[in-house]
């Protein structure tokens, strides 16, 4: 079972990279919609760290939340934009997983 503060961090880091593609949708259009929807998001994700943090360490939380919402954003300039990927992006987000699983089986929070 997943701890509740996990699942927060987790969350968390999901919705990163959905402020910075309302960031980039507003970027592009100057519709200030956009810019209220990652404004919004930018509120809320980090929220959901704060949340993570009443029992997760500092860095561990910080590290996952950072890990996940990097890993997806990349995946969503693939994805949405068409941002290039090869093999050692590939090999670096591989890294990021590796690091942020490795904190958090490292941590005091039991899965």
């Amino acid at each position: 079972m997943i701890d509740a503060a996990l699942l927060w961090v987790i969350v968390g880091g999901f919705l990163e990279p959905v402020w910075v593609v309302g960031l980039k949708k507003y970027n592009d259009t100057r519709n200030l919609a956009w810019g209220a929807f990652a404004v919004v998001f930018m509120i809320v994700s980090p929220c959901c760290l704060a949340f993570a943090m009443g029992s997760i360490s500092v860095g561990v939380a910080y590290s996952i939340w950072t890990g996940i919402g990097a890993v997806m954003t990349v995946i969503a300039g693939v994805v949405l934009y068409k941002d290039r990927i090869d093999r050692m992006k590939v090999l670096f987000i591989f890294l990021i997983i590796v690091g942020v699983v490795g904190l958090e089986m490292s941590s005091e929070v039991v899965l």
